[in-house]
């Protein structure tokens, strides 16, 4: 029973603090119809700006807030490149992602690790004062919770405001907005911005739990959160009131209990990303086939 209860928490708290990531994406992949790989790149520069800054003594929470501000950088850089200098949209995320990859190594080098003794926001205030004594992982697991719900109800207040709909309307059809004399170019822009500001803003969450930066921790996120996306718009594609950010939410949760399953009837590490791939070719497949029998 302890070892049932300790794996659906560890599984509730990956699903959460990875939610974060599924997010971005759904606004890149789902709202602008933007392939953004980009991702792979702002995910390691939120967590090697983390790493550093907290190594310096710096708050835990306030590194959350220039994490956001680097990762929201990077998605600006891929915004113009693509928008001002009419690069498409793929090219323009590797573009920006190869030079991540370099930043990074500059920032952090390959390999950077946060001392035990480090406050994190799970060990300094206010976990210490709303959660007391409470074990680290249930504190992680709430605290996860509560972040990963507010930048859910954030989100889907700012898609109801007037910048929100502009951001969706360009995504469904950008001739029509541009016959309205409304310049699409910037909604597509801040998309991006939003969107690699929730991922380097994962990665310092990830960077906060595991106290650990590694120059390759994004490769893989992409398909990660593009499958997770996926499994949440499959799950509820009958269920028109469901919002998109729950859709992105549930689908990693499920995806990473997938994967701990996986794990738990003996699947080596090194085969994680092999079955990634695979599941990620499989949702595919498998939306694809509905389609089809739906059309």
């Amino acid at each position: 029973m302890e070892r049932f209860i300790n794996l659906t928490v560890s599984v509730l708290t990956q699903g959460l603090i990875y939610s974060i990531l599924t997010y971005g994406v759904y606004i890149t992949y789902k709202i602008l119809d933007f392939p953004d790989l980009t991702v792979d790149g702002s995910f390691p520069l939120g967590a090697a700006v983390t790493a550093v800054l907290l190594d310096k003594g710096i708050d835990p929470w306030i590194v959350l807030l220039i994490a956001i501000a680097a990762g929201a950088a990077s998605g600006l850089m891929t915004g113009i490149i693509h928008v001002k200098f009419k690069v498409r949209d793929l090219l323009a995320g590797i573009i920006t992602m190869t030079a991540l990859f370099s930043i990074n190594l500059q920032i952090a080098g390959s390999n950077y690790s946060v001392a035990r003794t480090t406050p994190t926001i799970f060990t300094g205030f206010p976990a210490t004062v709303l959660l007391g004594t409470a074990p680290l992982p249930v504190k992680k697991l709430v605290i996860f919770f509560i972040i990963a719900l507010a930048i859910k109800l954030l989100l889907d207040l700012y898609f109801r405001t007037k910048a929100g709909l502009l951001l969706i309307a360009s995504g469904d059809n950008e001739m029509f907005v541009t016959s309205l004399a409304v310049d699409t170019g910037k909604a597509k822009i801040m998309g991006i911005v939003i969107s690699d500001a929730l991922v380097a803003l994962c990665g310092a969450l990830v960077c906060q739990e595991q106290r650990s930066f590694s120059a390759t921790m994004g490769t893989g996120q992409m398909v990660f959160a593009l499958a997770a996306v996926i499994i949440g718009l499959t799950l509820f594609k009958k269920a028109g009131s469901v919002k998109g950010t729950t859709c992105a939410l549930a689908g990693s949760v499920v995806y990473k209990a997938c994967i701990q399953l996986a794990i738990l009837f003996g699947l080596p590490a090194n085969l994680l990303k092999l079955v990634t791939a695979v599941l990620f070719l499989g949702i595919l497949i498998i939306g694809k086939s509905r389609e089809e029998r739906n059309a």
